[in-house]
């Protein structure tokens, strides 16, 4: 349960910076970029959309998602199992209709790999022709959950519009928009961060006029869409200080692209961020600082960064040390690094929060040099040393 979000991240919206975001090769899925991943578990994509031979899984008005299997009416039991339920083979029960089985899941947006097992036999959606390989020569079937729609308004007349970007290395044949009403428009599922794009209209590139904020890309004007979480970077002091930057994990730790604005009390800049954990420091009149008011920290290779979490979901919390003069988190989401995450002191209590994603982590708390389990959490289990480790389930 998260219970308590870091506080110096501040709701605030000044101008945006471009992730740089890297993707691998497409494994069998059509119209999308895939990076490496676990079999069954696929990896962070910038973009994707779905292709039916006859459409089987939809959106709800709810905000569900249904899962529909044609047919195989007379079989005594189907479930529906994939990397959004563990692959489950004792849930995931689906409910038999005149004309097949279906099943409402609730879904965040993103990529969804997932098979039917009818009787026992599991088999991929056959009217769905975005596949990847499921590790054992076969394949899943994979499906986007959109959350983004492009439009362009008017151009009645036109004969083909598309839109392409950075997310699709540029490629106008690729994602043609349908003219519904009185505008054009395009729905796909597209990665948290920023996006350069444009329109083709006939075979000439545009802007989006709807969109006031646009960027340069080969010197030609293009538009840019930023989705994911507002971050309030800030330092007091420093009034007398000519150039003020912020640099991290998020920009490549690039120190002068992200420039911050003065203000009464120091400097300040908001980005656009995807979830996630983040490295970064100040770059002071050409001087690395780390940030002085937020007391979490990271330690890599003997940098000494702050540290934040973007959207977490998860709140680590250590109660009593307090003679300690700090204490760290480790696990295998760091390497078991033992000056891994610093943890701010408040009370009684010690804490950090982070964003994980699905699935398990093993950890423990490294206080005044000893290793310790975290007292409030009953999940353990034995490590090669004897001492156990602390076990944490982040469910999807």
């Amino acid at each position: 349960m998260l219970r308590r979000l870091t506080p110096y991240i501040i709701v605030l919206l000044t101008f945006c910076i471009v992730p740089q975001l890297q993707f691998g090769k497409a494994m069998r899925y059509a119209s999308s970029a895939v990076a490496k991943s676990d079999p069954g578990y696929p990896g962070d994509v910038a973009y994707g959309v779905n292709k039916f031979s006859k459409v089987t899984v939809r959106e709800l008005p709810s905000g569900l998602t249904r899962f529909f299997l044609p047919g195989n009416t007379n079989v005594r039991r189907v479930q529906l199992s994939g990397s959004f339920n563990e692959w489950t083979t004792q849930q995931g029960l689906m409910t038999r209709t005149d004309s097949g089985w279906v099943s409402d899941v609730k879904l965040e947006p993103g990529v969804y790999a997932y098979k039917y097992i009818i009787n026992g036999r599991w088999t991929r959606d056959l009217e769905n022709n975005l596949t990847e390989a499921d590790g054992w020569g076969e394949y899943n079937s994979i499906y986007f959950r959109y959350n983004y729609t492009f439009k362009l308004a008017g151009n009645p007349s036109a004969r083909r519009i598309s839109v392409a970007g950075s997310f699709n290395g540029w490629n106008a044949n690729e994602l043609v928009m349908t003219f519904k009403n009185d505008h054009w428009e395009k729905q796909l599922y597209l990665h948290e961060g920023t996006h350069l794009y444009r329109f083709m209209k006939d075979g000439r590139w545009m802007t989006d006029p709807a969109n006031a904020t646009q960027s340069k890309y080969k010197n030609e004007p293009v538009s840019v869409v930023s989705l994911g979480e507002n971050v309030t970077f800030k330092i007091n002091g420093y009034t007398n200080a000519q150039n003020v930057f912020v640099a991290g994990s998020f920009n490549n730790w690039n120190p002068t692209s992200t420039r911050l604005k003065k203000t009464a009390n120091g400097w300040a800049a908001s980005l656009i961020l995807p979830k996630g954990n983040y490295d970064y420091k100040f770059w002071v009149d050409g001087q690395w600082l780390t940030d002085p008011a937020n007391p979490h920290s990271s330690v890599t290779d003997d940098n000494h960064n702050s540290f934040v979490s973007v959207a977490p979901n998860h709140t680590f919390v250590l109660k009593g040390y307090n003679n300690s003069p700090e204490v760290r988190l480790a696990g295998d989401f760091n390497n078991w690094n033992p000056t891994g995450y610093t943890m701010a002191h408040e009370g009684n209590e010690w804490h950090i929060s982070m964003r994980l994603k699905p699935g398990k982590y093993r950890y423990k708390f490294v206080a005044g040099g000893r290793w310790i389990l975290d007292p409030g959490n009953k999940q353990r289990e034995q490590n090669e040393y004897g001492t156990g480790n602390s076990v944490l389930w982040i469910p999807n």
